[in-house]
């Protein structure tokens, strides 16, 4: 009910009468006004007027399933929540509810994560209360051959979640690493499980540098958050439900051809990668080019030096002016 009731009350900058909770759930006025407690004591700061109602002035940064439901203008995408005070990894937590059938669009987010997985076997770890760690679930009728483009589609949702909710200019650096002002704030890692031509489950895992203000060691030169470009805090459950709203919406446009065809154009205009000279790194060597952006399967569309033109499917890749590269 804590989740229905927040939601209610950010519908409007009015005041919500009691009686009009008590129709619209069912309950008693008792039970509104033991709700409106609860949630003030978790830190809401909730007007409470005789004859008038309640209003919601301000809300504490919590990551919690009431936070992020109150939030969330989705049919499926992250309606079921788990919330984890701290886990080794969101990834590997719902590939286990996936294999006990655990529902599309189920979405896992902890407090903190201290065994995540990035790409190419790097730890992706998460300090407690201060950025986003989630796990989407997904059960997509397509060919396994498809389910790749799937991280490029959580790509887009988060860039719009950020610009949406903060105001910051976010790029795409090809295929999924978000970053702002050239340092990366959100690492996407997919997982699946597949028979030959059918997919049991996709696992999008999304790391999100929201509210730290230092990074150690090397990674200083390369990470950066929400909160240092801001000068302030912002909150991770607004950008949490954002992304999953962006996603859905996305997500059904995908299914429709399975692949990017229909929103490769809002991709590459967001790619930072399009214009400039890129570097890359495959196992037989690496070469040097330019890239206008991805095609419709989500590869990464080269013109070498050479002038021959190539895709790239995977690899590292390197824009000039980030992560080092000059």
């Amino acid at each position: 009910m804590k989740a229905e009731l927040l939601k209610a009350l950010r519908q409007t900058d009015d005041y919500v009468s009691g009686q009009q909770l008590c129709s619209r759930f069912g309950v008693s006025r008792t039970a509104v006004w033991k709700a409106i407690r609860q949630l003030q004591e978790a830190g809401y700061e909730i007007d409470a007027v005789n004859n008038r109602g309640y209003r919601l002035k301000s809300a504490p940064d919590l990551l919690t399933t009431e936070e992020v439901i109150s939030r969330l203008h989705t049919s499926f995408m992250g309606q079921n929540c788990i919330c984890l005070d701290s886990v080794d990894s969101t990834n590997n937590y719902v590939k286990k509810i996936a294999e006990n059938g655990a529902a599309e669009g189920t979405l896992v987010f902890a407090e903190e994560q201290t065994g995540g997985k990035g790409r190419r076997g790097r730890v992706w770890e998460t300090p407690k209360g201060k950025n986003i760690a989630m796990s989407l679930l997904l059960r997509p009728q397509i060919h396994p051959a498809h389910a790749s483009q799937l991280t490029l589609l959580m790509a887009m949702a988060v860039r719009e979640a950020i610009c949406v909710c903060t105001g910051l200019e976010a790029g795409i650096k090809w295929p999924n690493d978000i970053v702002v002002n050239g340092r990366k704030v959100c690492g996407i890692l997919t997982e699946m499980n597949t028979e030959v031509d059918y997919i049991n489950y996709v696992v999008i895992g999304t790391g999100i540098n929201v509210n730290q203000r230092e990074f150690p060691g090397e990674l200083r030169e390369i990470a950066g958050s929400l909160c240092q470009n801001l000068g302030q805090e912002t909150s991770r459950a607004a950008i949490t439900a954002a992304s999953m709203d962006e996603l859905e919406r996305l997500y059904e446009i995908f299914l429709q051809t399975e692949d990017l065809s229909a929103l490769k154009d809002g991709y590459n205009q967001a790619c930072v990668n399009r214009g400039h000279g890129i570097r890359v790194v495959e196992r037989g060597g690496a070469y040097t080019g330019t890239t206008e952006g991805i095609n419709d399967h989500g590869e990464l569309v080269v013109r070498k030096d050479s002038g021959e033109e190539v895709l790239v499917y995977a690899g590292e890749v390197s824009v000039r002016g980030l992560y080092g590269y000059t």
